[in-house]
């Protein structure tokens, strides 16, 4: 009850109520007044997208009855609203004011920061600046290794530093595991969204991010930084990737699909339940120039329609947190809006979880920290992100200073401080997370287990998308006397696995064990009377039967993946060329965590394929290239036809393939 009445409050609808009791008590001809008034509110509310037959229907009664009859619309409507539109998390809604009403204002701020492994100068900071949650960065191993023991371990000594305050507060911990517990050495690595895009299949999805949930549940993490539902528009923005479609619909179904691969049917105490975090809030793949960390120059109707149905989906599946985005919408920094963070998000969607930042963004609002964290507390968001500790500009002693003296001040009030951390505590005991958060040691064992490759293996069968299969070159003969494989990234798992694997930014060569590549992949495919060569360079091209070449872009992450042309390589069509030269079919494979401008290669391949970052299961490739199983991907996005169309200087061009597109064999 508590959590309806917050946001009852908030929101335009308690105006409304409010106001029609007014009209109720009044006499007859102030009536028409008030009546007035409330049918402009409902005009105000049809501004925010709020339900036009809801609109409609209160217009009229507020002209006609102005009575009992309205109040019961607005009060039954908004309740049927939030039952239909979110879970419930306020069911533990008086343990927590219970507990809130215990805590000093310190410990309060300090379940509002999250500081990054790597930032934490002694664990015994947890405890004396009650933090509220633990996260590791892409970089940030543990100094014992990156075993899933060694994750296990520096988890466990976090938490056990939480439960040494007065009042025992478990901590989080949150770690980015967008595809596959990444990273962790020896975990599944799925393939990129982009590639989970082309499957079109929300179940798959699911059980993907169920295999993720269990890895990283199985280190002791109870909170994934996932999934991205962000709606890419420019495929020269370098997290293109990580976005399933440029489509809102397909983008919100597979994100819909993901909350509930993590968090199950509903967020709860199942060691298996790990808090999704939808990201990120709103707008980021819609940039000017598609440039990382950049501004949505759109008008509301715009980013309403393109960027926020993933996330009505996302709290409908129940996501229990949401990542603000690094990017502005019309110049104005997402981490310091109110009006979407506050009154939309929270208001409108009636989101009841709770609001992160991302690393260390609310510093980019101004050039002055305490303004910042004035800005982005008071705009709603509840947690933040904090890589830095004492010794670093902006670290969490600084902002816990800082927030302190923010609420002495009044300049941020006492209840957004109680909102936020009661938003936080919701959650951890929606979790179960003051019961006890031990770790199953089979959860552990299970990490890169073959039951798990086998889902991420059909997650890459799927994604394949078949572009060009001119006289049938496709599926390849097992029985083929001499095939020839040329690429250096048909054995090389980093390539093959892109951004975020182990690595923030990724990193070519043999990333994590466990994993198969695609040329180890052919070699275990094809008869024992087949001979595969193998060159990077295609020097050992001759005598082939098929040449397989596989080419693409290189590991990268945001910042740094972000690209003004997106040409495929002079070496890799050069590469095609020669094996095209042979005389032999040629199949061409290509990694990218985007459509490419393919050139002459694509003219120059008999087959082609679009792999996108398959991730470590090679042997999916196989699977369909020599006839096992089907090609069944097509196009989550348009495939551009050169980089004049990229930047949108060409207006008579037109894509190469639609959305949608896929050949079958």
């Amino acid at each position: 009850m508590h959590g309806f009445v917050n946001f009852f409050m908030e929101s335009p609808f308690f105006l409304l109520f409010t106001l029609n009791v007014i009209i109720l008590l009044t006499k007859a001809p102030a009536r028409s007044k008030y009546c007035e008034f409330t049918t402009n509110i409902t005009f105000y509310m049809k501004s925010q997208q709020i339900s036009y037959s809801f609109i409609q229907n209160l217009a009229i009664l507020s002209k006609k009855s102005a009575g009992f009859l309205n109040i019961f619309l607005c009060v039954s409507l908004l309740c049927g609203r939030l039952s239909a539109d979110a879970q419930n998390f306020s069911q533990n809604d008086a343990k927590v004011q219970a507990l809130l009403a215990q805590m000093t204002l310190d410990e309060k701020i300090g379940q509002m920061v999250q500081v990054d492994s790597g930032g934490i100068v002694d664990k015994g900071d947890v405890a004396k600046y009650y933090l509220g949650s633990v996260f590791s960065g892409g970089n940030s191993d543990p100094a014992a290794g990156n075993s899933p023991q060694a994750w296990l371990d520096e988890v466990n000594g976090f938490k056990a530093e939480a439960l040494q305050t007065r009042l025992k507060i478990p901590l989080i911990y949150g770690i980015d595991a967008v595809h596959g517990h990444n990273n962790i050495e020896g975990a599944v690595i799925f393939p990129h969204h982009i590639g989970m895009g082309a499957t079109h299949d929300p179940e798959l999805v699911k059980r993907a991010e169920q295999v993720t949930a269990a890895e990283v549940a199985g280190t002791g993490i109870r909170w994934a930084f996932a999934p991205c539902i962000a709606v890419p528009q420019d495929e020269r923005w370098g997290r293109t990737y990580e976005g399933y479609s440029d489509q809102p619909d397909l983008v919100a179904e597979l994100g819909a699909a993901a909350v509930k691969g993590f968090q199950g049917e509903e967020l709860s105490n199942d060691p298996l339940s790990v808090l999704a975090c939808a990201k990120h809030f709103i707008g980021d793949g819609g940039t000017h120039g598609g440039k990382d960390q950049g501004d949505a120059e759109c008008d509301e109707a715009t980013l309403r329609r393109l960027y926020l149905p993933p996330y009505k989906a996302a709290i409908k599946a129940g996501v229990g947190s949401i990542m603000v985005s690094y990017s502005s919408w019309n110049g104005a920094k997402m981490h310091g809006n109110k009006y979407l963070l506050t009154q939309v998000l929270k208001g409108e969607l009636g989101f009841q979880g709770f609001l992160v930042s991302d690393w260390a963004a609310i510093d980019q609002i101004s050039p002055n920290y305490r303004t910042d964290v004035e800005s982005s507390i008071n705009a709603g968001l509840d947690m933040v992100m904090i890589p830095y500790g004492p010794g670093r500009q902006n670290n969490y002693v600084e902002f816990i200073q800082d927030l302190k003296a923010l609420v002495a001040a009044g300049k941020v009030p006492q209840s957004r401080i109680d909102d936020a951390v009661s938003r936080i505590l919701r959650i951890k005991y929606q979790m179960g997370l003051f019961d006890g958060d031990s770790t199953d040691p089979k959860l552990t064992a299970a990490i890169g287990s073959p039951e798990h490759r086998a889902v991420a293996r059909e997650c890459v069968r799927e994604s394949l998308v078949l572009l060009k299969n001119e006289h049938q070159t496709l599926p390849l003969s097992k029985q083929l006397k001499h095939l020839v494989v040329v690429g250096e990234a048909a054995d090389d798992l980093g390539m093959q696995c892109g951004g975020w694997t182990i690595d923030w930014q990724g990193r070519k060569g043999k990333v994590t064990p466990g994993g198969t590549t695609l040329l180890a992949a052919i070699k275990g495919a094809v008869s024992s009377g087949t001979t595969v060569t193998y060159s990077a360079d295609g020097s050992e091209v001759s005598g082939a039967d098929a040449v397989v070449v596989v080419v693409g872009e290189e590991p990268y992450a945001e910042m740094k993946g972000d690209r003004r042309n997106l040409d495929l390589s002079e070496a890799d069509r050069a590469l095609i060329a020669k094996a095209k030269a042979t005389g032999a079919p040629v199949v061409t494979i290509l990694y990218s965590g985007r459509p490419l401008v393919l050139g002459p290669a694509l003219k120059e391949s008999d087959a082609f394929v679009a792999a996108w970052l398959p991730g470590t299961e090679g042997e999916g490739m196989t699977d369909v290239l020599f006839g096992d199983t089907p090609f069944t991907g097509t196009l989550a996005r348009n495939w551009p036809k050169s980089d004049e169309e990229l930047a949108g200087l060409s207006s008579t061009a037109h894509s190469l393939f639609k959305n949608g597109f896929g050949l079958k064999n």
